[in-house]
């Protein structure tokens, strides 16, 4: 006998994420930040400042971005730092 075991991710809900002006500084697209959540390979606070958080994923490319951003108490996601993931956050990835 075989068990096969059937995830349904279509009820998973998306955070709810506010991007701030700042966060388009470097060219990455809302597109590209909310992808980097759904793809995150990096995600903990920053050492020193526990207020704000730093995600590494991927954009809609598949290029890894570097997002910071702040978790409110209503639950939303203030992205405020988006850009091209940069070489000192690259080594992340392989924690």
């Amino acid at each position: 006998m075989v068990n096969i075991l059937f995830i349904d991710y279509s009820s998973r809900m998306e955070p709810d994420i506010v991007c701030r002006p700042s966060a388009f500084k470097h060219n990455v697209t809302e597109a590209d930040i909310r992808w980097a959540f759904t793809t995150a390979r990096y995600d903990l606070p920053v050492e020193g400042d526990e207020d704000k958080r730093l995600l590494i994923g991927f954009n809609v490319t598949g290029n890894p971005i570097e997002i910071m951003y702040n978790e409110l108490d209503d639950g939303k996601i203030h992205v405020f730092h988006a850009m091209p993931c940069r070489s000192m956050f690259i080594d992340l990835l392989s924690q």
